[in-house]
């Protein structure tokens, strides 16, 4: 007699949730709607899906969402232009803080006493 190894005990950090494709949404709907009413739940306890999956999946297609399911998750890339602008803008900030600090080297210097003194012109060396 073999014994099955011991499950790990470990809980997973974070659980993720399930994502279909719209390929799959409608192989199951076409599937669902095929069979009869007890074979309908063997087909969800078999693929883990909930009725309310089916339902949800029903009104999107009804809706012409079919498009819309095969649509990528999460955020829609950034356009170049608006990357290039957020860059200049940064760059913007930038330079105008190291013009101010300029601006207030530039003010102590010309206040300064030292600054006030006229040295004489070099002699030049080739002579």
């Amino acid at each position: 007699m073999v014994l099955a190894p011991v499950p790990d005990p470990e809980v997973p950090a974070r659980a993720q949730r399930r994502r279909y494709s719209a390929r799959y949404k409608a192989r199951i709907l076409g599937e669902y709607e095929r069979l009869e009413t007890p074979e309908r739940g063997a087909l969800l306890r078999r693929e883990g899906l909930y009725s309310s999956h089916i339902s949800k999946w029903r009104k999107q297609r009804d809706h012409g969402a079919l498009a819309a399911l095969a649509m990528p998750v999460g955020r829609p890339t950034a356009h170049p232009l608006e990357k290039e602008v957020a860059y200049l803008k940064r760059e913007n900030a930038q330079l105008q803080a190291d013009l101010t600090t300029a601006r207030r080297v530039i003010e102590v210097q010309g206040s300064s006493p030292r600054c006030w003194i006229i040295s004489p012109p070099a002699a030049p060396s080739n002579l």
